[in-house]
């Protein structure tokens, strides 16, 4: 029987490492569908926001942002960006986009807000 012998290069193959919050899309452009609708994810982000510290949670809550569940995402343009959204038990912090892969944990809560013109969007798009 042959020995197979294993020889490895000098030069491995670089391992392509999944993006950073720092090298995603954070922000599409695309404005507020009205001021209202910036208003009540205020009136959810701010309140939850301090709820959760007063019970001592350790918790992020944030609104507007995009969040990436998977590189593939990104790949595809497939950008989510709950109007809010809550994460339990990770420091609270400032990011500029959510991403699963280094905060190693997904939204505990997604709230999406419907107007009429968002309504008949299928939520699968949206978040």
């Amino acid at each position: 029987m042959a020995q197979e012998t294993l020889v490895i290069g000098a030069n491995p193959p670089e391992i392509k490492l999944p993006p950073t919050q720092d090298e995603l899309l954070s922000d599409d452009g695309i404005p507020m569908e009205t001021q209202r609708h910036g208003l009540q994810m205020q009136l959810l982000v701010r309140p939850l926001s301090q709820w959760l510290k007063t019970q001592g949670r350790e918790a992020f809550v944030g609104g507007n942002m995009f969040v990436y569940f998977s590189p593939n995402q990104v790949r595809n343009e497939d950008y989510r960006g709950p109007d809010v959204f809550v994460v339990l038990d990770v420091p609270r912090k400032e990011r500029k986009s959510w991403v699963v892969w280094e905060e190693e944990k997904a939204p505990d809560v997604v709230i999406e807000l419907l107007s009429e013109s968002t309504a008949k969007i299928p939520l699968t798009q949206k978040i």
